[in-house]
């Protein structure tokens, strides 16, 4: 009732809702949350969520070996909602400037990445 008639309030509302519910269960890949719809058409945005993607699954994958803990990530997939709006050649780039591989996929879905240094004997 009190976020009707405060515009901070309501705000902040939507944004605990949006947090609260990514955590919660993850949405389809083709599925838009909020902060995604106000930046629908922004390529620069979507460039942005695609750049942060590969880097956190580098992150992952270049990470050194630990003992009695599992090992790195060697194979991921970037989603859809992630990069519908500059297309999947553009992950395929951010990707293989990074070490990853493109695996055969659907573009529709999801875009599978190979990491190439997972391949090399250490």
């Amino acid at each position: 009732m009190i976020t009707a008639f405060s515009n901070t309030l309501e705000h902040g509302h939507l944004g605990a809702m949006d947090v609260m519910l990514n955590r919660v269960a993850r949405p389809a890949s083709w599925c838009v949350s909020w902060p995604e719809l106000r930046h629908e058409g922004d390529a620069d945005s979507y460039k942005a969520c695609v750049d942060k993607a590969v880097a956190k699954w580098t992150a992952r994958a270049s990470a050194p070996v630990e003992p009695r803990k599992a090992r790195p990530p060697v194979e991921c997939a970037i989603p859809l909602r992630a990069y519908r709006g500059v297309g999947g050649w553009h992950v395929a780039e951010v990707a293989l400037a990074q070490g990853w591989e493109p695996r055969p996929t659907d573009v529709r879905k999801e875009v599978r990445l190979w990491w190439s240094a997972a391949s090399k004997v250490a």
